[in-house]
């Protein structure tokens, strides 16, 4: 008995180590995100309270680098490269730092973002972007940290920054013209050359409409003769015999044959050899 009562206190006590205590955290975490035109935002960063507090000028001193929220870095993600002020930006993440005054922002996007607040140790390589925001005084107290996508335009967004009378905000553009046109350009031109290989390759492994298929792997080789691509003949071949077309499967074959022994690729040429034995051409 007094083994068991000792275990169910060692028990408990563990249970009582291991248990975690929750409590609301004084700037939550939050995650906004956007598209703007065809391009995808996300800003993922930690919301202060004012409490009581004078902020800026105060808690966040003018003139001097601040995380732009509180905790870990406050970070934004570009799914394209995006235009800030006279600076390109890369798609990818970056941290926000800002460095207030009364009237202005300087607001800068940083390349590495995993300080917990500002680094310790600032280089100014990993700066890649710097811009001026202009501060404008709001009509009432913002209580809590906010970041916003604002003044959305198909080519354009403002990323605005709030809190205690002061809003500033700063301009990106994306690519939305170029990749419309991109669009635009590629479905017009027709299916490509991948479009017409994965569309017969699947005909043929559901056993279904090997006509059609064959005309749409000939028309892929077809496109790519030029540079001429061993696994589109591959398929070629399979498809024209199962055609019943051995003359053009043991053409294709070679075709395939001799591209993957050029590109040193022992499972085609094998696979390749294969066939051609069987349709008695080797």
């Amino acid at each position: 008995m007094k083994k068991l009562i000792l275990f169910v206190f060692a028990l408990t006590l563990t249970v009582s180590v291991n248990a975690q205590l929750q409590t609301p955290q004084p700037s939550p975490f939050s995650k906004v995100e956007q598209k703007v035109g065809l391009t995808d935002v996300t800003v993922e960063y930690s919301r202060p309270n004012m409490r009581g507090r004078k902020i800026f000028g105060d808690l966040v001193p003018f003139g001097k680098l601040w995380r732009a929220g509180a905790n870990k870095n406050t970070v934004v993600t570009f799914s394209d490269n995006v235009t800030v002020g006279d600076n390109e930006l890369k798609a990818g993440s970056y941290a926000i730092f800002i460095t207030p005054s009364e009237k202005s922002w300087e607001v800068v996007f940083y390349t590495d973002t995993n300080n917990w607040g500002t680094p310790q140790k600032w280089d100014e390589s990993k700066v890649a972007a710097k811009v001026k925001a202009e501060v404008y005084e709001l009509p009432i107290d913002i209580e809590t940290f906010t970041i916003s996508f604002d003044d959305l335009t198909n080519d354009s967004a403002m990323i605005g920054f709030m809190w205690e009378k002061a809003y500033a905000a700063v301009k990106f553009d994306v690519p939305t013209k170029a990749k419309v046109a991109a669009s635009i350009n590629k479905v017009m031109s027709g299916p490509s050359a991948n479009d017409y290989y994965s569309a017969a390759v699947y005909n043929l492994s559901e056993g279904k409409d090997l006509e059609q298929a064959m005309e749409w792997i000939d028309k892929a080789v077809e496109m790519t003769k030029d540079e001429p691509r061993f696994w589109f003949l591959r398929q070629q071949s399979l498809i024209h015999a199962a055609n019943g077309d051995k003359k053009g499967a043991i053409a294709a074959a070679k075709k395939s044959l001799e591209g993957a022994k050029e590109a040193k690729n022992a499972d085609y040429i094998k696979m390749n050899e294969d066939s051609l034995k069987e349709w008695g051409a080797m």
